[in-house]
């Protein structure tokens, strides 16, 4: 069964744009806040695993509010292209490109992870940030971001998955099931945005499963990186001749 945020009727793609559109001013505030900032060190880790290309050309899918496309540009000194379907997150996104006068090295767009208005083999390099358990069909969305990369081109998908130790998994869970939604509907003022977040984590298919669904899209899995005791997974692919 899909999860979505709000009723079971109507699309998972159009309930994702409206989730984003409405949590949009507090997005930022609460994806540091709720993570104590360890998710920036994730998206650091994420990016480093591109710094053996090149002056690499960029596409960041789900690009939301832009954090992952400036750190790629201020660690890689390369060209971002970001693409979202929350036109409200992208609002925040334009305004801090702004604010560092990057708009010749990053632009966004408002578009869809499953119809990328990209030509094929054209990006050095693929990234999405907690974005694709949000894509309404998984494969195609993997596929269309496969299409778009050159042969030797790399994927790095940053992801929340499932923690599988003692205790921390218990202590974790409850958090994360219990006082995240409660602490993230009070602030953003959507509590069915904070309950679909770990509804949308525990129904994903982490680690191996993954690594099988980039296999169908295309991509050759190179290696995972569970971060902070398996909280997230950073997963890198490489698209080779087919």
């Amino acid at each position: 069964m899909t999860v979505k945020p709000y009723t079971s009727e109507g699309s998972k793609k159009t309930q994702v744009a409206g989730m984003f559109n409405n949590i949009a001013p507090k997005y930022d505030f609460l994806n540091h806040f709720l993570s104590l900032g360890i998710d920036k060190i994730w998206r650091k880790k994420a990016i480093n695993l591109l710094k053996d290309i090149e002056q690499p050309l960029v596409l960041d899918v789900a690009t939301g509010t832009g954090d992952l496309a400036l750190e790629a540009n201020r660690r890689l000194g390369c060209k971002v292209v970001g693409v979202d379907i929350s036109t409200e997150m992208l609002k925040v996104a334009r305004e801090k490109i702004a604010r560092r006068n990057l708009q010749e090295h990053i632009s966004v767009q408002e578009g869809d992870s499953e119809n990328l208005p990209f030509e094929d083999n054209h990006f050095d390099a693929v990234m999405v940030a907690f974005g694709v358990r949000n894509f309404e069909n998984l494969n195609k969305g993997l596929t269309d971001m496969a299409r778009t990369l050159k042969v030797g081109g790399k994927m790095v998908v940053l992801e929340f998955s499932k923690p599988a130790y003692f205790p921390f998994k218990q202590l974790y869970l409850f958090y994360f099931r219990y006082i995240l939604p409660w602490l993230g509907g009070v602030i953003s003022k959507d509590k069915a945005a904070y309950t679909y977040l770990p509804e949308s984590v525990l129904s994903f298919p982490d680690g191996e499963q993954f690594d099988a669904e980039l296999k169908k899209a295309g991509m050759t899995p190179l290696k995972r990186y569970k971060q902070t005791m398996g909280i997230a997974t950073i997963y890198l692919s490489e698209k080779r001749a087919q």
